[in-house]
C-alpha cells in the first residue's frame, strides 16, 4: 500500500471512529435515561415519518409509539412492574419492536426467545427468564403449547391475531386485549429509580454447543449497540434499512434498529431471509442500507444470479454493516453486488469487547492501532490450545501476543458502560467468562472465547472459537481456516469443519461436512485440499450433508455433527475417509470403521 492510499485509509478510519465515539459518549450506566427514552426522543423528532415497513404495511414513528404505549398500559393493567420479565416468542413482524419498546416504558424486561426453538430448548429459555407471562402468535403457539405443561412457572399466555371466539381459559387474545387501552405515554415516574445499569432485555446465545444462555442486556448495553450504529451506519431521515435478520438477535434487533430508528430512517422488516427475494426487495423498496451476518452473505454469494440481473447491481445501496463476513466471501460480495461500503464489526451479546472495521480491510473484524491502544477495550493473550487456557508466565500473569501471534481476545472489566460485563441470567455461567490476575494481581477481564491475531497495522482477524481449534499430529488446526479453504473448492456451498476423536491417535482428526451444489466431485475436492492445505490440516473424513439443521441465525449445529462423527451406522449421508496414502477419499464403510477402531488404518 502506497503512502497516499495509507493516508486515505487512515483518514476514513479516524473519521468514522470519531463519529462512533461522539454517538456513544453520553451512554452512562448510572444515568436515569433508558433505551425507551432514546426511542421516545426519536419519535418526537420524526413523528410523521415512516419508521417500520412489513409486508406492504407501514407504521410512522408516532403510530409505533402509540402501539408501544398500548402495550405498556396493558402491562400495567396486568400488574406488571419494573423488574418483571415477559417472554416474547414471536417471529419477525410489525409488532415486535413496539412490544419490547412498550414493556421497557414500564421497566419490564423482555426475554426475546428464538422463534425457531421447540421442545427442551424452548422450555429452558422460558424457565431461565423467570417470566410468568408469554406473548406468542399463531406461528409460534403450537411449539409453545407442546412445552407449556413442563414450564416451572404457570404462564399467562397472550396470542397476537387470536380471534376473541378462539380464546380459552389459558390462551387470551392480545389483539383484543390491546383494544381500547390508553395510547398515552406512561408516566416516567413508573420507572423512577431505574438507571441504565438495570436490565432491559434478555437475548439468548445460539445454543450451537448446548442449551442457550440468557445474556442480560442492560439499558446501557442496548444504548451502546443502538447509538454506535446510529453513528457508524451514517443513516439519515431519507435512508431505508433492509433487515432480514431475526429481531430476537442483537445484530438485527438492536444494531439494525438503532441505525434506522435513532436516525429518523425507515426499517424494512422481513419475516424470513430469502436469498432469491433479497436483491429484488432491496431494489424495489429503495433500500440504502442492509444489515448482515456472515452466513447470510455466504448464502447470497452462493445463490444463482437473480432472475433479473439488474436487481443485484442497479440498486440504491450505500452501506452494508454487520458481523461475521469471512475473507473468502468479502471480495466477491462487494464486487458482484456492487456494495460501495462494508462496515464489519465484532462483539458478543454478553461481553465487553467490540471492534469495527471502518476502512474496509477485507476479512478484518476491526482495528486497534498501537497509537490508540487505550481507546479499545481489547487485548490478545497467548493461549494453549490443548489445555484450552491462557498461557501464564513465571510470574503467574498472562502474556500479551505479539503481532501475528494467535491468542484469546479479552476485555478489561470496569464500571463504566463500555467496560461493564453484564453476563448471563445464570451467575455461575457469568463467572466462567471472567479471568482474574491477568496483567496484575486483582484485575478482572472478560474472556471472549475467540482466538484472533493482529497484524502490525492493528488490523484484527478472527481465527477460531476456543474448542473449535484442535491438535492433530502435534499441530494446531484452525477449523475456521480449513473451512475457508474447503469452501473455495468447486461445487462447495458451505463447509463445516470440526475435530473428531480417533482411536489410537492423540488429539483429534479433522472432519468436514459439506453442502454441495453443481460441479462438485469428491475427487476434485481431494485434489483441492491436497493442493492448498498442509498434511496435518487436511480433513480425514468428509460427510456430504443432505439436510442440515441451523439456528435462527443460520449457524450449523456443529455439536450434533461431532456426536455423529464418522460412523456409517449413525450417519445416513454419504461418508468418505482419506485413503492411507493421502491420494484422495474413498467411501467410509463398516469394514473401514472396524480397521480404524482396531488401529489398523493409518491416518
Amino acid at each position: 500500500m502506497n503512502l497516499i492510499d495509507r493516508a486515505r485509509r487512515e483518514f476514513i478510519f479516524l473519521k468514522r471512529l470519531l463519529r462512533l465515539l461522539q454517538n456513544i459518549r453520553e451512554v452512562d450506566s448510572k444515568s436515569p435515561v433508558l433505551v425507551c427514552d432514546d426511542l421516545e426522543a426519536s419519535v418526537d423528532r420524526h413523528a410523521a415519518r415512516i419508521a417500520l415497513m412489513f409486508e406492504g404495511k407501514t407504521l410512522t414513528y408516532s403510530e409505533m409509539d402509540v402501539m408501544a404505549n398500548r402495550v405498556a398500559n396493558w402491562g400495567l393493567s396486568r400488574g406488571l412492574k419494573p423488574g418483571d420479565t415477559v417472554a416474547v416468542f414471536l417471529p419477525n413482524r410489525m409488532e415486535y419492536i413496539p412490544i419490547w419498546y412498550g414493556l421497557s416504558k414500564i421497566g419490564v424486561i423482555a426475554a426475546l426467545i428464538n422463534n425457531a426453538l421447540t421442545g427442551q430448548g424452548l422450555a429452558h429459555c422460558i424457565n431461565i427468564s423467570t417470566a410468568s407471562l408469554s406473548i406468542v402468535d399463531p406461528a409460534t403457539l403450537p411449539a409453545f403449547a407442546e412445552i407449556e405443561a413442563s414450564l416451572t412457572r404457570r404462564q399467562e399466555v397472550f396470542v397476537l391475531d387470536l380471534a376473541q371466539s378462539d380464546e380459552t381459559d389459558y390462551h387470551h387474545s392480545l389483539t383484543q386485549a390491546l383494544k381500547g387501552v390508553s395510547t398515552v405515554r406512561p408516566d416516567r415516574k413508573i420507572r423512577q429509580g431505574m438507571v441504565a445499569h438495570d436490565a432491559a432485555l434478555y437475548i439468548y446465545t445460539s445454543g450451537t454447543t448446548g442449551l442457550p444462555k440468557a445474556a442480560k442486556i442492560t439499558h446501557a448495553r442496548a444504548q451502546l449497540y443502538m447509538k454506535a450504529f446510529r453513528g457508524v451506519s451514517h443513516m439519515s431521515e431519507e435512508d431505508r434499512l433492509y433487515n432480514a435478520l431475526p429481531l430476537y438477535h442483537s445484530t438485527g434487533g438492536l444494531c439494525g434498529v438503532g441505525a434506522a430508528l435513532l436516525n429518523g430512517g425507515s426499517m424494512v422488516i422481513k419475516r424470513k431471509f430469502s436469498a432469491s427475494a433479497f436483491w429484488p426487495d432491496v431494489r424495489s423498496l429503495n433500500c440504502t442500507h442492509i444489515v448482515y451476518i456472515g452466513e447470510l452473505c455466504r448464502y447470497l454469494v452462493n445463490a444463482p444470479v437473480a432472475a433479473n440481473p439488474d436487481d443485484e447491481t442497479k440498486h440504491r445501496l450505500k452501506v452494508a454493516f454487520g458481523n461475521g463476513m469471512r475473507p473468502e466471501v468479502w471480495t466477491e460480495f462487494k464486487s458482484r453486488f456492487k456494495v460501495p461500503v462494508i462496515i464489519e464489526f465484532y462483539g458478543s451479546t454478553e461481553g465487553n469487547v467490540s471492534l469495527f472495521n471502518f476502512d474496509g480491510q477485507p476479512g478484518a473484524i476491526g482495528r486497534a492501532p498501537a497509537y490508540l491502544r487505550n481507546a479499545f477495550n481489547i487485548r490478545l493473550v497467548q493461549f494453549d490450545v490443548e489445555s484450552e487456557t491462557p498461557v501464564r508466565g513465571a510470574n503467574g500473569l498472562c502474556i500479551e501476543c505479539k503481532p501475528g501471534e494467535v491468542g484469546e481476545a479479552i476485555g478489561a472489566i470496569g464500571t463504566d458502560a463500555r467496560h461493564f460485563y453484564t453476563g448471563y441470567a445464570d451467575k455461575a455461567a457469568s463467572e466462567k467468562k471472567v479471568m482474574r490476575d491477568v496483567f496484575k494481581t486483582g484485575d478482572a477481564w472478560f474472556r471472549s472465547g475467540d482466538l484472533m491475531k493482529m497484524d502490525k497495522d492493528g488490523y484484527i482477524y478472527f481465527v477460531d472459537r476456543i474448542g473449535d481449534t484442535f491438535r492433530f499430529k502435534g499441530e494446531n488446526v484452525s477449523t475456521s481456516e480449513v473451512s475457508e479453504c474447503c469452501a473455495r473448492a468447486e461445487g462447495v456451498d458451505e463447509a463445516i469443519v470440526y475435530g473428531v476423536p480417533v482411536p489410537h491417535y492423540d488429539g483429534k482428526a479433522g472432519m468436514v461436512s459439506l453442502i454441495t451444489g453443481e460441479g462438485f466431485s469428491i475427487e476434485a475436492f481431494a485434489q483441492h485440499v491436497n493442493s492448498h492445505l498442509p498434511v496435518y490440516a487436511r480433513p480425514r473424513f468428509v460427510r456430504l450433508l443432505q439436510n442440515a439443521e441451523t439456528t435462527g441465525t443460520f449457524k450449523y449445529k456443529k455439536m450434533d455433527l461431532v456426536v455423529a462423527g464418522f460412523d456409517p451406522g449413525k450417519v445416513s449421508d454419504p461418508l468418505y475417509v482419506m485413503k492411507t496414502d493421502d491420494s484422495g477419499y474413498k467411501p467410509m464403510t463398516a469394514e473401514c470403521l472396524n480397521l480404524i477402531n482396531s488401529g489398523q488404518y493409518r491416518m
